[in-house]
């Protein structure tokens, strides 16, 4: 990146924005690749994909952006793994189609492995010195789970239980494993705007009576609050005093408790979002794929379904399609050689400030 990258002050009310060529210039997102995506925590798929032992499923991580090519295994002691998919012999994809298998081989020229990654057999390798070691397992990537989904990191920046550690504590009274997946509801979205400004969009309320007639009328700007953690940070939606809509039941003692959540906006840095609502989860991932162009997923877990189609967690198409409107013309907006930088509002886009400053510090950390 030619330019040095920007400071953003950590006190909100003298901070100014992003400058507006962070977003338009495509070496930064090189940097950011390389700095903060590679060493972040991502969705690589569902849980429920290798519910049977035997199972092994490709994956490709943030495809268009790093493109990683993984593998989602569940071996015969019934134990999930996550591996790199290229063949440590000449680096073909190991497996190609998913399904159920004894082990795992190479269709290029034979080589064979565990279901955990470990080297099993390698036909015309009698008399190669020093052979197999370690190096001729597939590489373990490391992983965890939450929220039905299965969760990986080339280099992990902290470990993922620190991670989450708040959502699954105020969480803690939702069932996520009573969530079942409705691929029907299921979205992809092409964002022709750089995947930060969807971010600085999403992270902050300030927009919504602006933009969101419908989502405005479901929830009360005035009681709208977020809180901020080390690696995440949360856009509390309180129901409209005139909704009727169903609300959360929140366990006594629930920091919440008393109060009528309409849905709980979670944003995981740097790319990820868990909109939790009575009716059940939409998860978010923002996938770069260009300077100027971004893919969103929407995946789809129900709990309730007599829930469903009210309320704050209504209507996301609609939602979604009028983010974009506004997203994509701020794009346009800070194309402009007049454009500098903003500032934030501090009673209302703190998250954005958040984001800003775990992005920076990622950056110039390395």
């Amino acid at each position: 990146m030619a330019r040095p990258i920007p400071s953003v002050d950590p006190d909100v009310c003298v901070a100014q924005t992003l400058p507006g060529w962070f977003y338009t210039d495509a070496s930064v997102l090189d940097l950011v690749r390389d700095r903060v995506f590679r060493r972040s925590w991502q969705v690589l798929h569902d849980l429920d994909a290798v519910r049977v032992p035997g199972t092994a499923i490709p994956c490709m991580l943030l495809e268009g952006l790093l493109d990683e090519p993984l593998l989602m295994t569940r071996d015969h002691d019934d134990r999930v793994h996550v591996l790199s998919n290229a063949c440590t012999h000449r680096g073909n994809l190991v497996v190609e189609h998913g399904g159920v298998c004894a082990s795992l081989r190479c269709r290029y020229h034979g080589r064979r492995f565990e279901l955990d990654g470990r080297f099993k057999h390698m036909p015309e390798f009698e008399g190669c010195r020093g052979f197999p070691t370690d190096r001729d397992n597939l590489p373990a990537v490391s992983f965890s789970t939450f929220a039905r989904s299965v969760w990986c990191a080339l280099e992990a920046p902290c470990g993922f239980e620190e991670a989450v550690a708040p959502i699954a504590e105020r969480m803690s009274f939702f069932d996520f494993e009573a969530l079942t997946p409705e691929p029907t509801r299921n979205r992809e979205y092409v964002v022709r705007a750089n995947w930060a400004l969807y971010c600085d969009n999403y992270l902050e309320g300030l927009h919504i009576p602006f933009v969101h007639d419908s989502l405005n009328e479901a929830l009360d700007f005035g009681s709208y609050a977020t809180e901020l953690y080390p690696w995440c940070n949360l856009q509390l939606g309180i129901a409209s005093p005139r909704s009727s809509d169903p609300c959360f039941e929140l366990p006594a003692g629930h920091p919440d408790a008393g109060k009528r959540v309409a849905a709980y906006y979670w944003w995981l840095f740097p790319n990820t979002m868990l909109n939790i609502y009575p009716w059940g989860l939409s998860i978010n991932i923002v996938r770069p794929v260009g300077p100027a162009m971004t893919k969103v997923s929407f995946i789809t877990y129900v709990g309730d379904r007599s829930k469903l189609d009210r309320g704050a967690g209504s209507g996301l198409d609609r939602v979604e399609r009028e983010d974009e409107a506004v997203v994509e013309a701020t794009h346009k907006g800070l194309r402009s050689s007049l454009y500098t930088r903003g500032r934030y509002s501090p009673t209302r886009e703190q998250c954005v400030h958040h984001f800003h400053r775990l992005l920076i510090d990622r950056l110039k950390a390395h």
